[in-house]
């Protein structure tokens, strides 16, 4: 028992070092830490542990093997085991699993425990992204396999999917061409917009106002907001990163993070157009226009905001926010409505460089196979039936004739998702029998999302917001080597800090508009221009893939 408890204490030690520097810059960056102890140097073989190949396995398979499988429990119930997708699952697939899940709100610091101690599940669902020094580390670390060859032989379904859709195999694979997950991916453009400006139709009509286009109708439409309708909190956004991560200071050309012009990396606060939304923002703030909270504010209050009418105006999801705030306003006002509104732009007519759009492929939430597997073969089979017909139907839809019917041939939803006897909201009840809403190892449908926007303004919502250049801007899914991963998080970290904080000093007005050039010479002291030759030289490699 001593030794036993010793060895977990020298995990826990080993784990505070693995993830000790948390990632930074944009979102498609590496994290970076000490590097991890507890594995082998090296992945073993594919050849070292997989039996003879079969073209196509038939489901159920046979075995008498139980799978370790380590993942957050996003369902509504105690375990992912106890919720019945994953009890068909097992059933679908034929082989039994055993769920393991971190506590809620520390997956990063238990999966740092569970890597340190070498004791490791067959597979591990993460964002492996996240991985100090990224997922080519993460083989390297002996961590998790390398995917190429198992793919090749026990994989038939996904591996028809990436020849079929090259642009997407060329997200999936490391600079070094390994496959390391197997990956969420989404199935049409129309399941990566989800996120963007919100605000009270209703009010507008009242105001005999329009949908605002420009930052000039914004503030007009804001103050009009305070004045005649007497919201406190005009514009409330949740965190920080929500308020500067494009939707208004796109319409400046900068950003709160890395995007490329013409092929060429740039970073976000260092643009002329920075400073001109923070002199925006600033004036917006001293005039009451945005929530005095900003910054600060969390789901709970800005879902107050929104449902209370403190707020006329917000960045939010189609689902989460859209979908949650409609309802419940509605109970309260039926003239209540929510609309979507397109990014802003300074000029009428220009189309914003920047706005939300999700790649087809994720990386949160995506399966590793680790290098401590003993059942590799049966973990690559059990995994790849999320790509076939059978699997994808599934994880979609669920069981046929419980959770959808054939209707013309197409899948639609029952009352069981969409309106739950136990008064679920369709997520949680979406939660507990489809993964759908949330992702994993299968490739997401259409006719999902065209079911779980139930109202015609989310349907809206998709289309608008997808009216930008963003493909043009926004960095794809680059992976920086690993030594240039931890040099590019040892300098983000040091200036994420100092921009959130001069972003937030200059809104606030505790230092005024002009620190921001002093501001901008501390950011390149702390080598801001190597960060971007690294975030450079990463592209520049992904391009080559």
């Amino acid at each position: 028992m001593i030794a036993k408890k010793r060895r977990w204490m020298t995990g826990m030690l080993a784990g505070a070092m693995l993830f000790s520097t948390a990632a930074a810059g944009c979102s498609n960056a590496n994290t970076e830490g000490a590097e991890p102890t507890g594995a082998s140097s090296a992945a073993p073989s594919a050849a070292a542990v997989s039996a003879s190949p079969q073209a196509q396995a038939a489901y159920p398979l046979k075995t008498d093997k139980q799978l370790t499988y380590w993942a957050e429990n996003n369902t509504t119930k105690p375990t992912m085991g106890d919720a019945p997708f994953f009890q068909e699952y097992q059933k679908q697939t034929g082989v039994p699993l055993k769920f393991i899940s971190p506590p809620a709100g520390q997956t990063k610091e238990t999966l740092n425990v569970l890597l340190a101690s070498g004791d490791l599940p067959d597979m591990i669902e993460y964002d492996w992204f996240n991985y100090p020094g990224g997922p080519e580390k993460a083989i390297a670390d002996g961590y998790i396999l390398k995917l190429n060859d198992l793919i090749d032989k026990y994989a038939p379904n996904l591996k028809k999917y990436l020849q079929e859709h090259p642009e997407v195999d060329k997200m999936v694979k490391t600079d070094n061409g390994s496959y390391y997950v197997f990956p969420f991916l989404r199935g049409d453009p129309s399941l990566q917009v989800f996120r963007g400006p919100i605000i009270r139709q209703d009010w507008l009509n009242e105001l005999g106002l329009a949908i605002p286009e420009t930052m000039d109708d914004w503030y007009n439409v804001l103050k009009a907001f305070k004045e005649k309708k007497g919201a406190a909190a005009p514009l409330s956004i949740q965190g920080l990163n929500n308020l500067y991560s494009g939707e208004f200071v796109g319409a400046y050309n900068a950003h709160r993070n890395f995007f490329q012009q013409d092929g060429k990396v740039v970073y976000g606060p260092l643009q002329p157009g920075y400073k001109d939304f923070l002199t925006t923002f600033h004036k917006w703030y001293a005039e009451g226009l945005i929530d005095k909270d900003v910054g600060t504010t969390d789901s709970k209050a800005l879902d107050a905001n929104i449902t209370s009418g403190a707020s006329g105006a917000t960045i939010g999801n189609t689902g989460g926010g859209m979908g949650k705030w409609a309802p419940i306003l509605k109970e309260k006002d039926a003239k209540a409505k929510l609309a979507p509104a397109p990014y802003p732009v300074l000029k009428k007519g220009d189309t914003p460089i920047l706005g939300q759009k999700g790649f087809a492929y994720s990386s949160y939430n995506n399966v590793a196979i680790t290098a401590k597997s003993k059942n590799v073969e049966l973990a690559v089979r059990m995994l790849d039936w999320g790509y076939s017909e059978e699997g994808h139907m599934f994880h979609n839809f669920g069981q046929e004739g419980v959770t959808y019917k054939l209707e013309s041939g197409q899948p639609k939803y029952t009352d069981l998702l969409m309106n739950n006897p136990d008064k679920l909201a369709p997520s949680q009840a979406m939660s507990l029998h489809i993964r759908a809403n949330t992702s994993g190892p299968f490739v997401q449908d259409k006719r999902y999302i065209d079911q779980y926007l139930a109202l015609p303004e989310q349907k809206e919502a998709i289309v608008l917001w997808a009216k930008t250049n963003v493909d043009q801007y926004q960095l794809p899914l680059i992976t920086p080597t690993p030594e240039e991963a931890s040099e590019f998080a040892k300098i983000m970290n040091d200036v994420n800090t100092l921009v959130e904080e001069m972003t937030l000093k200059i809104i606030l007005g505790t230092e005024s508009v002009d620190s921001y050039e002093p501001y901008v010479e501390k950011i390149k002291k702390l080598k801001i221009d190597r960060a971007t030759e690294i975030q450079q030289a990463a592209l520049d490699r992904y391009n080559k893939r």
